[in-house]
């Protein structure tokens, strides 16, 4: 039983790293705490209690994390500090001793949150707690359905990881693959649509694994959210090439409300690297997939992960990689510089490409997704379009997104805050001044 009442009129102040997951498991732990009569500081107020939700990816992401929580500490002087997330899980040792914190919560503790929080808070002591089981008995699932200051809702389906990639902590910070059952997505769909939800994105670490746990399929998970009433649009966050499916592809392009837009990750064009990143699929699969969902879906977006500079990857491999991405109809490329990541097995493979290399290689990728973004967003100029609008600060463009994820922008002087988080019908012109978006035209 949580004691509410040492809560009540307390203020916290949040920051998260990482991926979109991250983001709705902080948004959701913040909801919680206001159900508990805690509010969140303004800006430049002090806070009374600080969570920080740590990402691992990589060197930079946990230099970074380690940043962030001595900034919260000095900003917010005498507060009680959480941090968790997936560097809490794989370094929670560490973190404990990092001044100024008080609670380090790893992956399986993050379900139970606030009871943690609860306890230490209430009980507090100058000697920090910590809590982080190992990889293996990680079994819990947070769940976590929110909206932070977005529109869109984050739907978390599953967690975990079972690919053991040779580059990748991911499986040993966030354990194995699991999710919840169809039936409790559902209801969380049908919440959101309560308190005004009407485009829900499906996060979770990989996703299309969805169903280990409770003996369904992603594409079972798929067909009955999108018989959700009040829900208008559903993007899925993210599938490995390997889980998705012709079937899910075929559904998707004839379906009520899921968007033709995808997030396929590569990594590597070479298959070589491919082999030695421990990958499960080759570049003619990937391909395959890339091919199909233009097919039945010619105006689909699809972003694309790629990594750079990995161990193994020779310039010719390289050069494999830039052909076959410059070759497809993707849309966009997220690109990673390869980070050396302790206990990995990647540090056996030989080759080690330079730090000068990894940051060439980044710019020719990076030069081709802006070339193929703008070249995508021109075909769509002169077209109509509904958009969906997101909040946006007086005397500013307001901004929102087609169904296949264009970004659109309207004037300020177009703009009225009741267009927030409505679907409306659009004419779309020309590029805005940064090229960021399409200027859009009520009709």
């Amino acid at each position: 039983m949580i004691d509410t009442s040492a809560f009540q009129g307390k203020t916290a102040a949040y920051f998260t790293l990482g991926c979109k997951l991250n983001f709705s498991e902080t948004s959701t732990f913040g909801e919680m705490l206001q159900q508990m009569g805690v509010r969140t500081a303004a800006k430049g107020e002090r806070a009374d209690i600080c969570l920080i939700n740590t990402c691992s990816v990589t060197d930079v992401a946990d230099h970074k994390c380690r940043q962030a929580i001595h900034r919260m500490v000095r900003q917010h002087p005498g507060a009680f500090v959480v941090v968790t997330g997936c560097y809490a899980q794989l370094e929670a040792e560490t973190v404990s001793q990092i001044e100024g914190v008080d609670l380090v919560l790893g992956s399986n503790e993050k379900a139970t949150l606030i009871q943690y929080l609860s306890d230490a808070f209430v009980n507090r002591s100058s000697t920090p707690v910590f809590h982080a089981q190992k990889t293996k008995d990680i079994t819990s699932f947070a769940h976590s359905c929110s909206r932070g200051n977005r529109t869109r809702f984050f739907l978390k389906v599953q967690d975990g990881c079972d690919y053991f990639c040779t580059y990748c902590t991911i499986p040993y910070a966030r354990g194995f693959s699991r999710n919840p059952s169809i039936a409790s997505l559902v209801e969380q769909a049908r919440r959101a649509v309560t308190q005004g939800g009407k485009e829900i994105v499906l996060t979770g670490v990989n996703i299309g694994d969805f169903g280990k746990t409770t003996g369904e399929s992603f594409l079972q998970l798929v067909k009955a959210l999108d018989e959700v009433e009040g829900v208008s649009r559903y993007r899925i966050s993210s599938l490995e090439p390997d889980l998705l499916t012709d079937e899910l592809i075929s559904y998707c392009a004839k379906s009520r409300a899921f968007m033709p837009h995808f997030h396929i990750p590569l990594q590597s064009g070479s298959d070589e690297v491919l082999r030695l990143m421990h990958r499960h699929y080759d570049s003619q699969l990937f391909t395959d997939k890339i091919l199909r969902v233009k097919e039945l879906m010619p105006d689909a977006f699809i972003g694309v992960d790629v990594m750079v500079g990995c161990r193994g990857e020779t310039e010719e491999y390289f050069e494999q990689t830039y052909d076959l991405l410059q070759q497809l109809p993707v849309t966009q490329l997220h690109v990673f510089p390869y980070s050396e990541r302790p206990g990995t097995s990647a540090l056996h493979i030989p080759y080690v490409v330079s730090e000068k290399d990894k940051k060439q290689r980044s710019k020719r990728l990076l030069q081709l997704s802006d070339a193929k973004t703008q070249a995508f967003y021109a075909q769509h100029i002169g077209q109509q379009a509904e958009v969906l609008f997101e909040r946006a600060s007086r005397g500013r463009d307001m901004h929102g997104f087609t169904r296949n994820y264009l970004r659109v922008a309207l004037s300020a002087a177009d703009a009225c805050p009741n267009y927030d988080n409505q679907l409306m019908m659009v004419s779309l012109g020309d590029f805005n001044h940064d090229k960021s978006a399409l200027t859009a035209h009520l009709i």
